[in-house]
């Protein structure tokens, strides 16, 4: 987003004149270099402001520090979830339920304990994508500024493959094949959702493929989204007619199989991450299922270990 509507974001009581002559007289940096209220700021990018910036702190209701005690805590759980390390990356097998970033009413987030996570590097180990609060899996971090800028272009260039595993309510007409349907934000009864609009949203692809189903009751599916755009696969699957078990938001209220004693929680799942890493490498880094998703998949007999469950490649 814009350098000046993220700084209001990250500081409610700073004024807009204040923010201007903050800009103009060079105290606003981005990667260290004078910004523009128009700069665009993206994951893994660095802003530094001078002290006492928001005159009026106390009407901050998502302050990015957490209690220290609660950091490292936090910071200690999320180091025993790494599935990969190297000098330049992090992988981690982040929980549902965790946010990645600090909002309304959220306080503790992975954004927050990152100081804690240095574990022998010089610098603050950085986020390079974000997964929303419910879905679980693949979360990369960039541990030197290089690397975020390599893997932040992998994502935005889409070289990056992202493999996601879903259970949903109800069987596909196809077995395989691609949701093409532009996303936008817009309001609703709800609240504002992501909804499908042909003349206002942005461009949005997923490939899907089914990898076992349990009559036409559920699915198990493998998501492999082409662009970016805010909860696409929860968007995307409800278009086709199965939409993810447990989705507060895009499912179905009354979904027939959670009376089977699944529990009522999000079923997606970053299962994989496909990149170019550090060398000129191809690095591969996977995640294991929660155990949310672990109790439905014994409950709906499918096995992880299915001979089809390996990533498909990229359809052309």
């Amino acid at each position: 987003m814009r350098l000046d509507r993220w700084l209001r974001e990250e500081f409610p009581g700073l004024k807009q004149g204040k923010l201007q002559k903050l800009l103009r007289t060079g105290q606003i940096r981005l990667d260290g270099a004078r910004a523009k209220s128009g700069d665009r700021v993206e994951f893994g990018q660095q802003v530094r402001v001078p002290p006492n910036i928001d005159d009026n702190p106390q009407i901050n209701t998502h302050p990015k520090m957490i209690d220290p005690d609660v950091a490292r805590e936090l910071s200690d759980t999320l180091k025993e979830r790494i599935v990969h390390i190297d000098d330049d990356l992090i992988a981690l097998n982040k929980p549902a339920g965790l946010a990645v970033q600090g909002g309304s009413g959220t306080h503790i987030h992975i954004d927050g304990v990152l100081d804690y996570m240095k574990m022998g590097a010089k610098e603050r180990p950085r986020l390079v994508h974000r997964l929303d609060r419910d879905t679980s899996g693949i979360l990369l971090l960039a541990r030197t500024r290089q690397s975020a800028t390599r893997l932040t272009k992998s994502f935005q260039s889409r070289e990056t493959q992202k493999v996601y595993w879903a259970i949903t309510v109800g069987v596909p007409s196809e077995k395989e094949g691609m949701i093409d349907a532009p996303l936008a934000k817009l309001p609703g009864a709800r609240g504002d959702l992501v909804q499908i609009n042909e003349n206002m949203g942005k461009p949005a692809k997923t490939l899907f493929r089914v990898i076992d189903s349990m009559g036409k009751d559920a699915s198990w599916l493998e998501l492999q989204p082409l662009t970016g755009r805010t909860h696409q696969l929860r968007v995307h699957t409800q278009a086709i007619g199965v939409p993810i078990l447990g989705d507060p938001k895009y499912g179905l209220r009354d979904a027939g199989v959670l009376e089977m004693g699944v529990d009522n929680q999000l079923h997606l799942h970053a299962q994989a991450l496909m990149f170019r890493g550090s060398g000129d490498k191809d690095l591969m880094v996977t995640a294991t299922l929660p155990e949310h998703m672990e109790r439905t998949f014994k409950s709906l007999g499918f096995d992880v270990k299915d001979e089809n469950a390996g990533p498909s490649e990229r359809y052309s």
